[in-house]
């Protein structure tokens, strides 16, 4: 899996080398004094005339808003393919660019790769379309991902504004608070292994995206891109509050050594010897899935602070709906995107357990008010919509994070199996993603 993202990654940053005047989500743009406006009556007689609409997406709950879509306007017919997920889509759709075929006209793009592909043109921006109207649609930090200054390359479909899930019955038995800093995190980790030394206040043997996501939360910001101008600096006062408690809990091994998604972390959370987790708000459907033994356990509580009193949050996961520049039928394309991620199809989304993106859902007191039987009837969409207004600004991901993350164990996760501090581990990775980056053709600083 790895050789084969790594190969797809220097395809993709070879031709942003032959691009040099392409521009990056977040950084310099096209003035778009030449791009063609398509008015809402080219997109109505679009559906109208109809054709067949090809959709790549791994997101089950597009199924049904594919059938609404088509039931809506009988003269489309929207062809719904997984071609993968994550890597393995991103690898078949740099394929299909590369060879001049089979481009599907919609794809998901997660946010952190949408800039590879918007350095290279190779997505139609959705300006002209009317999409740069929609920003008040969408929460900070999904927004911020898919937009530049004049350009907008995807629309937001979902989010992960971070939060703290915990397991109510282990901190309740080892009268252990629920901590709302990350000292506090710090000191209840060892409270419960000192209690049990079978529990884990977490897990962790290294994962690039909730690295990032926790770094982002903690003010740090190593990443600056402008076009193919990029600097990498993981040496901030950010990244030096997120280690230094990071390096305490793998020092004191306070950490369960399971990794994420494996049946040992899954079992773990329902025994109780992994106790809680940092993670996006769309974990709720997957706990009540490969958890059910923990049901009625658990609970979600704010992501705790760097610094008593704040309310900074961050994002982790969350995807879009793009149009690459080689697909075809661009007027229903666009229709379809909006219909999924900001008309009708966003209830239908959220109503299969989706969580969305929009300012208004989550402002909603349907939404607000759902109680989670899960987590013990808790109103955890609280929590969540509260954490999503406190997204910290300023984030930006690499034009080639997707490699960048794909090197994170042979670098920074080296602090997880070895005795290599955890600065030093992001201090490799800064210099392989840096060498990576000159060897593409980027001009990256550090």
């Amino acid at each position: 899996m790895r050789m084969s993202t790594r190969r797809l990654l220097r395809g993709i940053a070879l031709i942003s080398a032959l691009t040099l005047g392409a521009t990056a989500c977040g950084g310099s743009d096209d003035s778009g004094s030449d791009r063609k406006q398509v008015g809402a009556g080219d997109i109505d007689a679009a559906l109208k005339k109809g054709g067949t609409l090809t959709v790549w997406a791994w997101e089950p709950t597009l199924e049904q808003v594919a059938a609404d879509f088509e039931k809506a306007h009988p003269a489309v017919k929207v062809e719904l393919v997984n071609a993968g997920t994550g890597n393995d889509q991103y690898k078949a759709l740099q394929n299909a660019i590369s060879a001049k075929k089979g481009v599907p006209d919609v794809a998901q793009i997660e946010y952190y790769a949408l800039g590879q592909y918007a350095l290279t043109k190779g997505l139609d921006d959705l300006a002209p379309y009317g999409a740069d109207k929609l920003a008040g649609t969408y929460t900070p930090g999904p927004w911020n991902a898919v937009k530049s200054e004049k350009n907008v390359y995807a629309l937001p479909m979902d989010s992960g504004p971070m939060a703290l899930f915990f397991n109510k019955k282990v901190f309740d038995r080892y009268k252990i608070a629920v901590p709302t800093t990350w000292d506090e995190y710090l000191q209840a980790a060892r409270d419960l292994h000192k209690a049990d030394p079978k529990a884990y206040i977490t897990n962790d043997t290294g994962d690039a995206g909730a690295t990032t996501s926790l770094l982002w939360q903690a003010g740090s910001r190593p990443y600056t891109v402008d076009g193919t101008d990029v600097k990498i600096d993981f040496s901030d006062a950010g990244a030096a509050k997120y280690t230094e408690v990071w390096q305490k809990l793998l020092d004191e091994k306070l950490v369960a050594p399971v990794t994420s998604w494996s049946d040992d972390w899954y079992k773990g959370m329902g025994d109780g010897t992994i106790a809680t987790l940092a993670i996006g708000a769309w974990m709720p459907a997957n706990l009540s899935s490969g958890v059910k033994e923990g049901a009625g356990q658990w609970r979600v509580a704010p992501l705790p602070q760097w610094k008593a009193g704040e309310k900074a949050s961050s994002e982790n996961g969350g995807s879009s709906l793009a149009l690459p520049a080689l697909g075809g039928n661009k007027e229903l394309a666009y229709a379809f995107t909006e219909y999924a991620n900001a008309g009708d199809g966003v209830q239908t989304r959220i109503k299969a357990g989706a969580f969305p993106a929009t300012t208004a859902d989550l402002q909603s007191e349907a939404f607000q008010n759902t109680a989670f039987p899960y987590f013990g009837g808790q109103k955890a969409n609280q929590v969540f919509a509260e954490s999503a207004a406190n997204v910290a600004p300023g984030w930006s991901y690499l034009p080639y994070q997707v490699y960048a993350n794909s090197i994170f164990n042979d670098t920074a996760g080296q602090a997880y199996v070895s005795g290599t501090e955890l600065a030093d581990g992001l201090k490799d990775w800064q210099d392989a993603s840096v060498k990576y980056g000159t060897e593409q053709g980027f001009t990256v600083k550090k």
